[in-house]
């Protein structure tokens, strides 16, 4: 049997694209006769099983869709014959956007117009979380709708870090504050700059916050928040643009504490990449943030930035409440281990293709 996966972009690094690869590796070990195609492929791609979605002849017996934004390609999906099961990966709504980029808004006023005119056009779905199952049962559908964490690749993290990156800010005395994800107007970085203003001026001064996360020069959010950064006359926070995998690595390494205060997410990768590392989570219980967290770490339902403040401080003085909340995000991975989720994923491709 031929299963094809099909989504807008595939590039290195982001959640959905790495998701595609795990996806695709499962799908071979299981025998299945398998490939990629995208209307968008970054570089340094492996060759050999991704393709451009024009060079898709219509053949396969199954199709994967991974839907998480607007674009030509959601149209097309209607017109093939095979079978198909969506991935739904949650589309951020367009109001986050609209302040600062009227493309990123179109493309997410897009994506929640596809999401609501493939409804009928699934067997079943596949949603990242329960919030995710919640949105798509509140667009319309009415298939069967299974819950599965992100496949991830575990084995990635316990890549080298960047030893450059461990030698610039290893052991010099600084609490480092950590967010991971692009720099987005629905990740709320400035609600992380605000708190670590708090947190900085009056808890602890010898204290650097780490924002790493891709973003292009002329983004007028990533300029805001430069500039709010030179407004408060805030020292020490970095905002690494897009970087290696081996430096992400050893920021991770570096972390004191892991902060989200992001008001939209479908499932939060970083969530659970922060556990592997064993850090401490600091996070704002909005959308799927809560649900995949777990009790791995201290669920805030105001991000007043004292409150987000004083949890740092709690979390990193209290040596028991960080192990215990370390041990906590230990246990909590159980649900996302590679493996578990892989067998899950074909179990349910296997019950959708009856």
């Amino acid at each position: 049997m031929r299963i094809v996966q099909i989504l807008p972009t595939i590039t290195m690094g982001d959640a959905v694209s790495n998701e595609t690869l795990a996806f695709y590796h499962a799908l071979k070990e299981a025998g299945y006769d398998t490939a990629i195609y995208a209307q968008n492929i970054g570089d340094k791609l492996p060759k050999g099983f991704i393709y451009r979605i024009d060079e898709y002849k219509d053949d396969a017996d199954f199709i994967i869709y991974h839907l998480s934004i607007g674009g030509e390609i959601n149209n097309r999906l209607m017109g093939y014959k095979a079978k198909c099961l969506i991935v739904y990966h949650n589309v951020t709504p367009e109001e986050f956007f609209a302040p600062y980029s009227m493309q990123s808004q179109m493309l997410c006023r897009e994506g929640i117009e596809a999401v609501k005119m493939l409804y009928q056009t699934p067997v079943m779905c596949i949603a990242d979380s329960e919030f995710n199952k919640q949105d798509l049962i509140r667009l319309g559908y009415t298939c069967d709708i299974k819950v599965l964490p992100i496949l991830m690749q575990f084995d990635d993290y316990d890549k080298k870090p960047s030893q450059n990156v461990l030698k610039r800010f290893k052991d010099d005395g600084y609490v480092n504050i950590l967010f991971t994800g692009r720099i987005a107007p629905n990740k709320k970085q400035e609600d992380i700059i605000r708190s670590f203003y708090y947190y900085k001026t009056y808890i602890n001064p010898k204290s650097r916050l780490i924002l790493a996360g891709s973003y292009q020069e002329q983004d007028i959010y990533a300029r805001k928040l430069r500039k709010y950064i030179k407004q408060l006359e805030l020292d020490d926070v970095i905002m690494t643009g897009h970087i290696p995998f081996d430096e992400i690595l050893a920021y991770y390494h570096l972390a004191d504490v892991f902060v989200v205060l992001s008001e939209h997410e479908g499932f939060c990768v970083p969530l659970v990449e922060a556990m592997y590392f064993g850090k401490p989570i600091v996070a704002y219980d909005s959308t799927a943030v809560g649900e995949t967290l777990g009790d791995a770490g201290i669920l805030l339902k105001d991000k007043d930035p004292k409150l987000v403040a004083e949890a740092i401080d709690r979390i990193v003085k209290d040596t028991d409440l960080r192990d215990y909340f370390i041990q906590a995000g230990k246990d909590r991975l159980a649900t996302f281990a590679p493996e578990k989720v892989k067998k899950q994923f074909i179990q349910i491709v296997e019950e959708a293709i009856k």
